[in-house]
């Protein structure tokens, strides 16, 4: 079932200079594991920022369960569509209560509150330690998957991952991605990540979405995937954008 839809969606820059996305088009559905894929700068941030209404459309519409983006409250809308940036915040809180808030938020009992928390706390291997520390107290990948599991809490319809497992080590990374992959196949919860870690986005994505200079250049089914060019094609462009920057200091 279709709960999310965007048509000739573009996104340009504050002064409207230039687009950073352009003519995006796709759908999602229930259950959908999809991978975003791109060079540096190819939009795949603003996209999932547009996807939970922290950046709005220029041009185009987007739907959630067939209802325009515009007359659906952020609030509501971000209950159901969460994002976890790459960059981890805490909060000011200890872990315990930086993974309760938004279920205190929604006025949840506290025993339920308290049962998510222990669920996936399990699910992901966190030390109950963890528990009374503060954000200082946690390196960045704990705090990266603290903020993960808080997502996974608010139990949403979308979840949208930014580099998840940027600062996670392997072990975590891989036990991440196989959670996450169990997790779209069981609660038909959709997830859509952004991953420069091609083997990692490999397990995880059934779909992939391709950007190139705010474009989409492809939309396929993962194992119709050519990985090793994907991959060469990554690299060239990021040889070429270093060169370009360079460059462009003379």
């Amino acid at each position: 079932m279709t709960i999310l839809e965007l048509k000739q969606v573009s996104l340009a820059t504050a002064i409207g200079s230039r687009y950073l996305l352009q003519d995006i088009s796709f759908t999602l559905s229930s259950g959908d594991r999809i991978v975003i894929i791109g060079a540096s700068g190819a939009g795949k941030t603003s996209l999932l920022r547009l996807l939970n209404r922290l950046q709005e459309a220029t041009n185009g519409s987007i739907e959630f369960n067939n209802q325009p983006f515009n007359q659906i409250s952020a609030i509501q809308l971000r209950q159901q569509v969460v994002l976890v940036p790459q960059e981890a915040k805490l909060l000011g809180m200890r872990v315990r209560e930086t993974l309760a808030y938004p279920l205190v938020l929604q006025q949840l009992p506290k025993r339920d509150i308290q049962q998510r928390i222990e669920t996936w706390r399990t699910k992901l291997h966190i030390p109950e330690a963890w528990l009374e520390r503060n954000e200082l107290e946690l390196s960045v990948g704990q705090r990266q998957l603290v903020t993960i599991t808080r997502a996974l809490i608010m139990q949403p319809k979308i979840l949208l991952l930014d580099e998840p497992t940027s600062a996670l080590d392997v072990g975590s990374a891989n036990h991440l991605i196989e959670v996450l992959a169990e997790l779209g196949d069981t609660s038909g919860m959709a997830i859509v990540m952004v991953n420069h870690q091609l083997e990692l986005a490999q397990k995880f994505a059934r779909r992939v979405l391709y950007l190139q200079q705010g474009q989409l250049l492809e939309d396929k089914d993962s194992d119709r995937v050519d990985w090793l060019e994907l991959r060469d094609n990554l690299d060239r462009m990021e040889r070429q954008k270093m060169v370009d920057e360079e460059f462009d200091k003379f």
